[in-house]
């Protein structure tokens, strides 16, 4: 077969094929990017499907509008009102399967071959290949502690003037990092200043194990006058409520929405009605505060357990932040002692000793450190981190 020409931009995802070695019997995974199905609010879910299908089957159960399910759109509105961004209407969004597809829809209506798109490096890995897929040059702008360093960032705008600039301001997969308020600001700013379109891709923000984070540029958009014309934000309820249901969402302006909405027409008509109906009953009966409670206190306890372990097990071998929230630990190999100091190795020796992760290198669109690595935390148990953690050890 002659496959298009476009596809010679991607790779198979790296994450995707280190799946492949874990069928190996008591392999402890930190690979993954998933919530732990145990949090998953099961009776709250199922109370929701039985709304859905009890006061509206006929809705829940046919084809829908292209921009989703109103009630859910009402729920999605109320939800993003409670964290600050108080003036999006249901009809500045549209429902996406999964905040993947939101990408998806970016790239297909916004991006043209030989584009240029600002990244952070390290990124989301999904995003670096959606947008390569429709041709778009992905440059990186460096990151630190407080997320992507702004100065450089506008340096990189004004000398390639991209079609768009996309972060994950707050708990960033893969690096943890939260961009500060006075950078988020910054951000807003300089996207009027240059007439640059921002993405913003908020799956992690309501997963902080203390405080809570800074506000997202949505909410703060509304104090900084011209940004909220020239911003994206994407949501998801998959690492909060439930990935199956595949509900994400995109708030835009209206042309943005419109366009993309015509693309979601080709691509599968709607995100699944049923899906849909459940998350808006479960949004609406309140169950929510309590869910986010509960993830929030088991996933600091188990990003605590990985960082100590980390700390006594690997010492001086290994260089991290303690993540304030997300699900990642992003961590650098420092080669102290002689020890090794390229992700990719460790992880072959890693596996050898019946434990993954998923080396670095891969997150980068350009300049990739090869000595860095994400470890998540989410999927095991205290118990299982330690013993994880010790193999990490002995495998270094």
């Amino acid at each position: 077969m002659q496959f298009a020409d476009r596809l010679n931009n991607v790779e198979t995802s790296a994450i995707r094929e280190l799946f492949k070695l874990l069928g190996k019997p008591g392999i402890i995974s930190f690979a993954g990017g998933f919530p732990d199905s145990a949090m998953f609010d099961v009776e709250g879910i199922q109370a929701a499907v039985n709304a859905a299908l009890t006061e509206e089957p006929g809705a829940a159960l046919q084809y829908g509008a292209t921009e989703g399910y109103n009630p859910l759109r009402e729920q999605l509105a109320a939800f993003m009102a409670g964290k600050g961004a108080r003036d999006v209407a249901p009809e500045q969004m549209i429902v996406t399967t999964g905040s993947q597809q939101a990408l998806d829809l970016i790239g297909k209506t916004l991006i043209n071959p030989g584009d240029k798109v600002i990244v952070e490096g390290p990124t989301f890995l999904a995003t670096i290949q959606c947008f390569r897929l429709y041709g778009a040059e992905v440059i990186s702008a460096p990151i630190d502690a407080q997320g992507v360093q702004t100065d450089r960032l506008e340096q990189l705008i004004a000398e390639h003037r991209p079609k768009l600039v996309y972060l994950i301001p707050t708990f960033g997969n893969p690096s943890g990092a939260t961009l500060s308020l006075e950078r988020r600001k910054q951000v807003l700013e300089m996207a009027v200043r240059h007439q640059t379109v921002v993405v913003e891709d908020d799956p992690y923000g309501d997963l902080y194990f203390g405080e809570a984070p800074p506000p997202s540029l949505l909410a703060l958009s509304a104090s900084v006058p011209g940004s909220r014309e020239l911003l994206v934000h994407c949501g998801s309820l998959s690492k909060v409520l439930s990935p199956g249901l595949r509900v994400g969402w995109m708030i835009g302006q209206a042309d943005l929405l419109a366009r993309a909405t015509m693309c979601k027409q080709f691509s599968d008509a709607h995100t699944s009605t049923l899906a849909q109906a459940t998350a808006a009953q479960y949004l609406k009966a309140g169950r929510m505060p309590a869910t986010l409670a509960k993830v929030r206190s088991v996933y600091a306890e188990r990003a605590q357990a990985m960082g100590d372990a980390l700390r006594q097990e690997l010492g001086d071998g290994i260089a991290f932040l303690q993540p304030q929230g997300g699900l990642f630990i992003w961590a650098r190999l420092t080669g102290a002692g002689g020890k090794p100091a390229d992700g990719q190795l460790f992880a072959q020796r890693a596996i050898d000793k019946g434990v993954a992760f998923v080396p670095g290198a891969p997150f980068f669109c350009q300049q990739p450190d090869p000595a860095t690595l994400r470890l998540s935390f989410a999927t095991a148990d205290v118990a299982r981190i330690r013993e994880g953690v010790a193999r990490l050890g002995q495998a270094l």
